[in-house]
């Protein structure tokens, strides 16, 4: 899809109250299982799934829109944050597997030298004190 085109559906749809929205999401996903191919859809995440089908219930149950935004924002805010927490670890996954096919030498772990024995000193004797006689 061409930008020009993005930007004037997005306009269309911002435009619309939310309840209209709703029954253009229900044809837009009628002409998808109609027309789409499975391979073209992008990929979703598993909380983002969770959030469709809950908010297909809540639609279904005839839950206000304005109750449903507030339980799917909360979706959505998770999904971002699961999201961030994947691609943090999926990054240090991957830091760490390039260090451990490419070691370096200044990656190496530096030896410790074993402690220094410090010369012995005779053992202070205690001694009376001089007599003052």
């Amino acid at each position: 899809m061409n930008e020009v085109l993005r930007q004037r559906l997005w306009r269309h749809i911002e435009a619309l109250p939310e309840e209209r929205i709703y029954q253009v999401l229900d044809y837009i996903e009628f002409l998808s299982s109609k027309y789409a191919r499975e391979s073209v859809r992008p990929p979703t995440s598993s909380l983002q799934k969770f959030g469709e089908r809950l908010e297909d219930a809540m639609r279904v149950q005839g839950v206000a829109t304005r109750a449903m935004r507030g339980a799917l924002d909360a979706v959505g805010t998770a999904d971002r944050v699961f999201g961030g927490l994947a691609e943090a670890s999926r990054s240090l996954l991957r830091e760490v597997d390039s260090g451990l096919q490419n070691p370096s030498t200044d990656s190496a772990p530096a030896r410790i030298p074993p402690p220094r024995e410090e010369p012995s000193q005779p053992e202070a004797r205690a001694e009376p004190p001089p007599s003052s006689y």
